[in-house]
């Protein structure tokens, strides 16, 4: 590669002229042209009486097709613009027009699903056999037996209107609010302004007096702004809850389970194993905390490097070690990072004014992805860089597939992140040159395991408990602080000397209108991803085709389904979930046998 590398994504292949591109402008119009061609047309259709009336519904849904990756690519360039530079007021005014057309669009998808549930099973039997339906017939199933759950198609269409101003409303009040985040540090003399992202990155110092003082500061300021927060999250939760009411569905998991494709019993089992094995993590976190001279981590501490993690790692460094490492694994991945690296596919400048956070989002029609993070040289944003890689080399081999077969869920979406994440770790540790390295190496692998084990289980269940008092009325400031703080106790087994109250408020995934229950899925995606890596490491070089055959089918299973197809196992069973669990417990009985001459006793 040519170095040094960019640092600042491109864009302007896509639409030339940021916020201000007429090309995008003319984009849109076509789009909402096809959408309005699309809502005539569902309209006047009838459900097909056999095989012989499908050319109507066949044209359908390749129009449906079209406009789902069109609406995709406007909202990639949007939500891509506004992360970039928090104060482009003109990408938040395209971002509501967006919606809007998005709004739209699946107001007539209502009509669409009318269709499917119109036909006699035996004719959609015999249809789903015809070629123009063979490759989607999974995701054409699942929507067809999902719309016989909702209300009348004219209610659902209601509420996607009333959701833009509403729903996706609260949202972006949200977004609005963490735009205004600022907190003011003292750095060599002088008084520093940082956006949420590059005060989130100053959390990770090793200088324990500095991380107890800026983490103090970062509460302190989200504190600032809870009152906006809380109201967000208020009527985001209350108009979820209406929904659900109306709809007749009685549990909160309902959607998100139905969205990752995911059986109730697959994550009560998934979760029950965790907590079983939840005692080999805190003694971890308690030699930790020894190691640093501590009687208990703190939340801060958590995170904190130690020793050497803390050295900066330059993002031409850090895109060599990735792509060095996917190599072993596969060289098509490799070729695909090396790709991303070159092209300035990656927004990775450590500036203010950019959102907090990383993603990886896909561009359909142009067969691109973009990549967003603020680096700033640690050893985590090393591992943030693999993992968004890992979601583009997913998205990269589905880019020749119905855009229907491409819709895969989230949950398994962070399966192909988090193994990316995994080969970079597990290499690093094993090409270790000493032990010292290969301490620093292996406790920042095992922070992985903590936050899908323990962070994010806190999430789950602040989330859940959240929801079921959003049932009774508004939650204040003041009982959402107590929620977080029951929910991080509850998950980290009561191990720590100070918790994160505020949490609900800094993350913003809880404010997502996307994905409801954005959490789970990253625990599924770490463990799933570890009986991959599994297969992967006993197969050898034959499993990198075997290994874009799963992703390829993503979008076309169920989890449990595809868990079967190619790692013969079943998810609803512990095995599988204690297998891999194990995987991460071996790693924290080497850091304890490595460390044991660095405590007392």
């Amino acid at each position: 590669m040519k170095k040094p590398l960019s640092q600042t994504w491109d864009l302007e292949s896509f639409f030339a002229g940021g916020s201000e591109s007429a090309a995008f402008a003319d984009f849109l119009k076509q789009l909402q042209a096809d959408i309005v061609t699309f809502q005539s047309r569902v309209v006047e259709a009838r459900p097909p009486q056999s095989t012989a009336e499908k050319t109507e519904l066949a044209a359908l849904t390749g129009l449906l097709q079209t406009i789902m990756k069109h609406i995709h690519e406007a909202d990639s360039f949007v939500g891509c613009l506004m992360s970039d530079n928090q104060q482009d007021k003109k990408a938040l005014l395209l971002s509501g027009q967006v919606k809007s057309l998005s709004a739209a669009y699946l107001s007539s998808l209502t009509q669409f699903d009318r269709l499917l549930t119109g036909i006699e099973d035996n004719v959609w039997e015999d249809l789903l056999e015809e070629e123009s339906f063979q490759a989607i017939a999974f995701p054409l199933t699942e929507r067809r037996m999902l719309a016989g759950e909702k209300l009348p198609p004219e209610q659902e269409a209601l509420i996607n209107d009333l959701s833009v101003d509403g729903y996706h409303g609260w949202s972006d009040l949200y977004n609005a609010t963490v735009s205004q985040f600022r907190m003011t540090v003292e750095e060599n003399g002088e008084q520093v302004s940082l956006s949420a992202g590059q005060a989130y990155n100053r959390l990770h110092t090793d200088n324990p007096v500095e991380r107890k003082r800026l983490f103090a500061l970062w509460e302190e300021t989200w504190a600032e702004k809870a009152d906006f927060c809380a109201e967000a999250l208020n009527h985001l939760g209350g108009f979820r809850l209406q929904v659900y009411k109306h709809r007749g569905w009685k549990s909160i998991h309902k959607e998100p389970l139905d969205i990752n494709r995911m059986s109730e019993k697959t994550l009560h089992t998934m979760w029950e194993v965790i907590d079983k094995n939840k005692a080999v993590f805190t003694e971890y976190l308690q030699r930790k905390a020894k190691i640093m001279g501590l009687e208990k981590l703190g939340w801060a501490d958590v995170d904190a490097p130690l020793g050497k993690a803390a050295q900066k790692i330059s993002f031409d460094d850090g895109a060599e070690t990735i792509i060095e490492q996917f190599q072993a694994f596969s060289p098509k991945m490799a070729s695909f990072a090396a790709k991303a690296f070159e092209e300035r596919w990656i927004e990775a400048e450590d500036r203010a004014g950019k959102r907090p956070g990383g993603f990886c989002t896909s561009f359909p029609v142009a067969g691109e992805t973009r990549i967003f993070m603020t680096y700033s040289g640690t050893a985590d944003n090393v591992s943030t860089l693999a993992h968004e890689l890992g979601h583009g080399y997913h998205q990269h081999v589905m880019n020749d597939m119905p855009a229907l077969a491409q819709e895969y869920a989230m949950n398994v979406a962070e399966t192909a992140s988090t193994l990316a994440e995994m080969i970079v770790a597990d290499a690093a540790v094993k090409g270790a040159s000493s032990d010292e390295e290969r301490i620093v190496l292996l406790e920042d692998k095992i922070q992985r395991a903590i936050a899908f084990f323990m962070n994010i289980h806190a999430r789950f269940i602040f989330e859940t408990n959240f929801y079921k008092e959003r049932e009774q009325g508004l939650v204040s400031v003041e009982r959402l602080n107590e929620l977080m703080v029951d929910a991080q106790k509850q998950a980290f087994n009561d191990s720590l000397s100070s918790y994160h109250p505020h949490f609900w408020a800094a993350k913003l995934h809880f404010y997502a209108t996307e994905v409801p229950f954005y959490n789970f899925p990253y625990t599924f995606g770490y463990l799933f991803s570890a009986g991959i890596y599994a297969k992967a490491l006993e197969a050898g070089a034959d499993f990198e085709d075997q290994y874009v055959a799963l992703l390829r089918d993503t979008g076309s299973m169920t989890v449990e389904t595809l868990a079967r197809k190619h790692l013969d196992v079943d998810l609803t069973e512990p095995d599988f979930w204690q297998s891999a669990v194990d995987m991460a417990i071996a790693d924290v009985k080497l850091f304890m046998s490595l460390t044991d001459d660095k405590v007392d006793g």
